[in-house]
């Protein structure tokens, strides 16, 4: 099977931290906050997940405007996961975009569009199917 992404996560014997390896050997971790009995060493998992988007707005907006020629200097993308405590079915994400550069109003609003075409976006507002099996 082919995968458009591979991650291993294992503990490491150091409370809830986790350690990451993608599929081209770049580490990271996953941890919880001591309130929580982790040891605070690492983003937590949704702010992992909501970084995966935070980096693929900014990444789809700059390579969108690069296309275009358009003066996009830079972008900050501010995303907040159920901003008002916990929503009574589902879940919100509100992503403030602070787009820098001299646009126009109409490459503004093209780039907000935009925003909303990035992959893990597609990804988290889409069906999403999970398999789930145990190895030895």
């Amino acid at each position: 099977m082919t995968a458009r992404a591979r991650l291993d996560a294992r503990t490491d014997g150091v409370d809830f931290r986790v350690a990451l390896e993608d599929g081209a050997g770049h580490r990271w971790a996953a941890d919880e906050p001591a309130s929580l009995g982790g040891g605070d060493s690492a983003p937590t998992p949704d702010h992992l997940l909501l970084s995966a988007l935070g980096a693929c707005t900014a990444i789809t907006l700059r390579m969108y405007a690069a296309r275009k020629q358009w003066p996009l200097e830079g972008v900050d993308v501010e995303l907040l996961l159920d901003p008002d405590g916990k929503p009574a079915a589902g879940t919100d994400i509100t992503r403030h975009i602070t787009l820098r550069g001299p646009l126009d109003a109409d490459q503004r609003a093209r780039l907000l569009q935009i925003a909303n075409t990035c992959p893990v976006h597609r990804l988290l507002t889409g069906e999403v199917r999970i398999a789930s099996t145990l190895h030895d």
